[in-house]
């Protein structure tokens, strides 16, 4: 028996009216490539690029294995080589991928000890399809065939790689194989990704993650905890009544699908509430991508959000996916949307209402699974009456607004929120501060804050850093802030406007509790009682 006497009239083995299908003497059954390509997708999304090459490595060897040691016994070869050939027109009569060698001059070695070309790889095309162009060869259930079935024939561990690959942009796929001990060290390396240990070892990376970040949340507990500071969620403090309601209503919306618009004033916190909504939603296991409308010129913006073909303009050397397709799944915040410009407001409506994109270059829709959560700092209804934005797709992305005050009209918050992020800076910093001087939380309570959370950020991270003891004092903090005199208030502040915000920095220093901060300002608690509730903050 040679080669190429194999037929499917001699494998294959099909009752007409359906039923057991028998490939070699082996039950087969029949699958499309489409379904394979959506398994494929299905495996990489759910544990990784690197994982599922091991798993689709692993189930090709396992396939290749079997088959060479079936189409052993099932025919007299008449030479081994005959039965070594068999393996390259199996992969064609199995309908994997066409095969054609190696030209070499006459009497010239072979570079590898089996080498060939691959044409029509059903795997480089599914690639394509659902990722792009990839930035390494894909055909990995096929040379795991190869490698399977000529490690059966050669009685020695062969492993085959691709040189080239259609499925990174090359003009065909030339695969190479070797004994494994004849590979250079850099492709026994990379043996290891696709070993029978994948699975585990994989697991093992996202376990030692899952019990870095344990450790980090329980690290952060333990101090706000010991600082008495409670977070609703991480990075969200709301005490303030506008506050709270923002919070409430973006954990209610998170439920449902719709087109959210948060507005607000730059820095109040719209991107810490769009991920509240993507985290308390069915969407948490899906991608959250996020970009600033008025980071870039109107064609970047357009290519960052839609995608871009090869060539569709000059630098635009591969294939791109947009950040519509990389949200696929989960959601895209569109912050600063009133920066987009009126002609990609367009384009923007369509996808929105299409649920499809079609990359700048290209001629086809792909269809998007992405919810989106937009955000701006400007009157979006007063840009529609003046033509700088379009009514409709303000309406679609207002399907829901929430507005978020700031935090001149949050006072409840500002103790709070300079206390976590605190926590957050003494971290980041390797310092040693776990609070506030009173003088130093009063000035904080005075500010206006223009600059919102952003700024109260950056001004604790500051005065962490500058802070010589365990607390902040009024010294570190930025100048900005407007420290006067020790005791004395700001210039037009009357006695009455000084006392309540030394009570109020005392309370918040001491969290909250009465007995002590009436202590600390030499007062009865009694006293204290009534302060508060002429100044309507008893409830704190």
């Amino acid at each position: 028996m040679r080669a190429d006497d194999l037929t499917l009239d001699t494998l294959f083995d099909a009752d007409p009216k359906g039923g057991v299908y028998r490939f070699a003497g082996e039950r087969a059954v029949l699958l499309d490539t489409a379904a394979l390509g959506l398994l494929r997708k299905e495996l990489i999304d759910t544990l990784s690029l690197g994982a599922a090459r091991g798993v689709l490595y692993r189930f090709g060897w396992a396939h290749g294995f079997r088959t060479a040691e079936a189409m052993k016994g099932a025919f007299d070869w008449e030479s081994p080589e005959e039965w070594i050939k068999a393996g390259g027109r199996l992969h064609r009569l199995k309908g994997l991928v066409t095969f054609r060698p190696v030209p070499r001059e006459a009497g010239a070695p072979p570079r590898h000890f089996a080498q060939a070309f691959w044409e029509d790889s059903y795997e480089a095309e599914q690639h394509l399809l659902h990722f792009g162009k990839a930035d390494e060869p894909v055909c990995w259930t096929l040379t795991g065939f190869a490698s399977g079935y000529l490690t059966v024939v050669h009685g020695r561990p062969i492993r085959v790689v691709e040189e080239t690959c259609v499925g990174k942009g090359d003009a065909v796929c030339r695969m190479a194989g070797e004994p494994e001990e004849e590979w250079d060290e850099a492709t026994r390396r990379s043996f290891a990704g696709v070993s029978e240990r994948c699975l585990e070892g994989e697991l093992a990376r996202v376990r030692d993650a899952l019990r870095a970040t344990e450790a980090k949340l329980k690290a952060r507990r333990s101090e706000l905890t010991r600082l008495k500071i409670e977070e609703e969620h991480p990075g969200v403090i709301a005490r303030s009544p506008g506050m709270r309601r923002a919070f409430d209503l973006a954990c209610r919306v998170a439920r449902v699908d719709s087109t959210v618009l948060l507005t607000g004033e730059s820095g109040v916190g719209k991107e810490v509430l769009a991920r509240v909504i993507h985290e308390r939603s069915g969407r948490s296991g899906g991608p959250f991508v996020a970009i600033n409308g008025a980071a870039l010129p109107e064609s970047l913006l357009e290519s960052e959000l839609f995608g871009h073909a090869r060539g569709a303009f000059s630098g635009a050397a591969s294939d791109r996916p947009g950040l519509f397709e990389a949200a696929n799944g989960g959601t895209l915040f569109l912050d600063e949307i009133g920066e987009v410009p009126l002609g990609l407001q367009a384009k923007l409506l369509r996808a929105l209402q299409e649920r499809e994109v079609r990359r700048v270059g290209e001629n086809r829709s792909r269809k998007i699974d992405v919810r989106v959560v937009a955000a701006t700092n400007r009157d979006l209804a007063r840009d529609v009456e003046t033509g700088h934005f379009r009514k409709d797709l303000y309406y679609r992305l207002r399907v829901i607004e929430i507005p978020i005050p700031p935090l001149r009209d949050r006072p409840e918050d500002v103790l709070p929120l300079a206390k976590a992020l605190l926590v957050d800076a003494a971290e980041r910093t390797h310092v040693k501060v776990s609070g506030f001087t009173p003088e130093a939380a009063r000035l904080l309570l005075r500010h206006t804050w223009p600059g919102n959370v952003r700024e109260l950020a950056n001004a604790v991270e500051r005065a962490a850093v500058l802070a010589d003891g365990v607390r902040v004092g009024a010294e570190d903090l930025p100048d900005e802030i407007g420290r006067p005199a020790r005791g004395a208030g700001a210039a037009g502040d009357t006695l009455a406007d000084v006392e309540k915000a030394h009570v109020l920095a005392v309370l918040g220093e001491e969290n909250g509790h009465r007995e002590k901060a009436a202590k600390r300002l030499g007062i009865g608690v009694a006293t204290l009682y009534r302060k508060l509730k002429e100044w309507g903050e008893e409830g704190r």
